[in-house]
């Protein structure tokens, strides 16, 4: 890794915490495939499975932001641990209930309490915050934090993938609850660097979705996320039609490998100008990158072109936080991170389980014009809320590049 991100790790703590993250944030990327990769193994039924997936991504969605918000106010040991147990409690049950054939509507209850699952990317961004808030290093920090992202997708999906079609079909997200918890409970085992809580009584009682910026990243993020929710349940049922799906998870490992490049390249560049001009040139090019798949006609095509289409997904969503900073209060920063990851998995909930309805009625291959319409739809919505990013509220947070700015010019 470059120097800079070397850098990073100077602070007390922050290999710890970002170990922990780097766990805990496996099963992101290896429980909806999981389940998916589950379901299509034991009964055949790929609606079902892109059904099931969207419904913990929808249940994480509702209930993300408000585990995030007590967060905010009460601090990650006390409010982490038990939600994390409820996940948990959760995932055993789908397993047991998938297992035994027991009836759908178990699998569904159980597939909602997996959202209880606390969104650790937000809370490992917010520990970086509080070390480096106002200098260079939290654009190199958020950097960072998108490479490992992205690592957990290159990883999870071929160990879920693999574990469940190799081994036996609930290994997979089986293993992704084993890393959940070591995660959980490893990062808040290190207090010293837990961000300070805010108490209501602090910045009031109103949500952090009150800033109008915020609202066009997530609703924008909504259609993006039913890009990824649509690629991951298309690309199992492609490479199973091509009769490899197991090599599924090594395609899907592509498309994060592509963001991941992307992520350090960008981490490693110094921008000047409004992030919202970049954001906006992000969600573009992740729309157009959309279009090749319509025309994909074999395996190898569908890797370089999944390669392609990461490259936009990194820099766009390191930007993302930096208007997240520049448009939230800082005492609800941890909700307004979290709130975009509640778009996202809104969207992959309805891009999931669209994508899966259209490969069991037409066909994988027309599976792909899912997250093409949802690209064209992300590049709409966010043109259109353009104004309200480039008008950030007066006093809440403070984009990287100002603050940064700021510092330089102090130290001079």
């Amino acid at each position: 890794m470059p120097s800079p991100y070397r850098a990073l790790f100077a602070a007390s703590g922050s290999k710890g915490f970002s170990a922990a993250g780097f766990v805990g944030r496996m099963p992101l990327s290896m429980m909806g495939i999981g389940v998916v990769t589950m379901i299509s193994q034991l009964t055949g039924r790929y609606g079902l499975a892109g059904a099931l997936s969207a419904t913990i991504a929808l249940a994480a969605a509702v209930i993300g932001p408000q585990i995030s918000r007590l967060v905010d106010q009460h601090g990650q040991r006390r409010v982490l641990r038990p939600a994390t147990l409820v996940a948990l409690t959760a995932a055993a049950g789908l397993l047991l209930a998938a297992h035994f054939e027991w009836p759908d509507w178990v699998l569904f209850v159980c597939a909602a309490g997996i959202g209880s699952v606390p969104s650790l990317g937000a809370m490992i961004r917010a520990r970086w915050a509080a070390l480096y808030r106002g200098t260079p290093k939290l654009h190199i920090a958020y950097s960072f934090e998108s490479v490992v992202d992205e690592m957990c997708f290159i990883f999870g999906p071929i160990i879920s993938i693999g574990l469940s079609t190799a081994w036996f079909p609930e290994a997979g997200p089986l293993l992704a609850a084993g890393f959940l918890a070591v995660g959980v409970f490893w990062l808040t085992a290190q207090r010293a660097t837990e961000p300070e809580p805010h108490p209501r009584e602090r910045h009031g009682g109103g949500t952090a979705l009150r800033s109008p910026g915020l609202k066009v990243l997530v609703a924008t993020f909504v259609a993006t996320g039913a890009i990824f929710g649509a690629v991951d349940v298309v690309t199992v049922a492609f490479a199973e039609e091509q009769g490899h799906k197991a090599a599924a998870s090594v395609v899907l490992a592509l498309y994060a490998a592509g963001s991941c490049t992307a992520g350090v390249v960008f981490g490693l560049l110094r921008f000047r100008g409004a992030p919202e001009r970049r954001w906006v040139l992000g969600i573009f090019m992740m729309a157009v990158s959309m279009i090749p798949l319509l025309l994909v006609g074999n395996l190898p095509f569908l890797a370089v072109a999944l390669f392609v289409a990461g490259l936009s997904i990194a820099p766009t969503m390191i930007t993302t936080m930096s208007l997240i900073e520049e448009h939230v209060p800082r005492a609800q920063l941890t909700e307004g991170m979290t709130w975009v990851s509640t778009g996202l998995a809104i969207g992959v909930a309805l891009g999931s389980s669209a994508a899966g309805w259209v490969v069991d009625a037409v066909g994988a291959r027309a599976g792909y014009g899912v997250p093409a319409v949802s690209g064209a739809v992300a590049v709409a919505v966010g043109f259109l809320g353009y104004r309200r990013l480039s008008r950030p509220a007066p006093g809440w947070g403070g984009t990287v590049e100002h603050d940064s700015e700021h510092e330089e010019r102090h130290v001079a």
